[in-house]
């Protein structure tokens, strides 16, 4: 969720003046502005998040985004048209820390982490995404932002500028914290790095659809580089609530006083402080590490 709200402001850095609307309510008219696909707890793998409940995967968000199309189509009586529109929108990826914190850290509900080495697990997730980035998606559709998981089939649903963001830190959330321990460290480092192992190959991933791909824009948003602090800078992972054991807060506890000094409001998800810093150097990026080859300002324009 927190990802979400992020590409929510960063339709708002784009010029939008209300946020993306939910497929399950978009009406017709709103469609050629943009459609919220994004679900909670869901991930690459069509498994993950599934002990918390229902939740819409990412291949049926793809699916959903399928049939905006067609619906879009048929309002503008002209497919190569609307062929023409999505070429111009840019689609903002924002996946993949589920399938790690409600999916591979979770060994009593998945299998994942006995089938898959660290290593092992990134390239799969890599290799699946990849197929689903150039013939499908998970994120939000702005001028139409779209919550991509799949870049390929993105691509072949008529994506051709393309946001793909990392995995933000997560052994750093409150919640992995206090589960696993830090051994006096500031974050949990073996989680950090298992995540590592994936944004390490998002870079490349990029690179390889935009040489494969002459006729798109991808570009690579680095959630490492824009959320790690300065050296020497230890950055607060107190939590604003009082959290259960599932890393939510406590109902009806009383949340912490001033929320711009937090981080963390619960056991995952970031304050909308903090969900603006981020969006906003998605937006424009402040170093090279940022974002490659372009920041979301920059795609927009191309």
């Amino acid at each position: 969720m927190m990802w979400q709200i992020v590409c929510l402001i960063s339709g708002q850095l784009l010029g939008f003046v209300n946020y993306i609307p939910p497929y399950a309510t978009v009406t017709n008219q709103e469609i050629s502005t943009g459609v919220n696909y994004g679900s909670g707890t869901a991930g690459i793998r069509d498994e993950t998040g599934s002990h918390l409940g229902d939740r819409v995967s990412y291949d049926k968000q793809l699916l959903n985004h399928a049939k905006i199309i067609s619906r879009l189509s048929l309002l503008q009586h002209n497919m190569t048209f609307t062929q023409e529109y999505l070429k111009k929108c840019v689609y903002i990826s924002v996946i993949g820390n589920n399938d790690y914190i409600n999916n591979y850290l979770m060994p009593n509900n998945y299998p994942t982490s006995r089938i898959y080495t660290i290593d092992q697990y990134a390239a799969v997730l890599v290799k699946q995404y990849s197929k689903q980035l150039t013939v499908s998606i998970l994120t939000i559709f702005l001028c139409c932002i779209v919550y991509l998981k799949c870049y390929n089939t993105l691509y072949k649903l008529g994506a051709r500028k393309i946001a793909v963001f990392s995995l933000g830190l997560i052994g750093c959330t409150p919640s992995e914290i206090a589960q696993f321990g830090t051994d006096g460290r500031p974050c949990v480092d073996s989680i950090n790095d298992a995540v590592s192992r994936l944004n390490n190959r998002l870079k490349p991933l990029v690179d390889d659809l935009n040489n494969d791909l002459s006729d798109a824009r991808f570009t690579f948003i680095n959630l490492t580089s824009i959320s790690t602090p300065p050296e020497g800078v230890t950055l607060p992972t107190e939590p604003c609530c009082q959290l259960r054991a599932d890393g939510q807060c406590v109902p009806n506890s009383i949340p912490c006083p001033n929320r711009n000094l937090t981080i963390f409001y619960d056991g995952f998800h970031t304050t909308e402080i903090a969900n603006t810093a981020f969006a906003t150097r998605s937006y424009t990026a402040l170093s090279p590490m940022d974002a490659s080859p372009y920041d979301i300002s920059h795609l927009a324009q191309l």
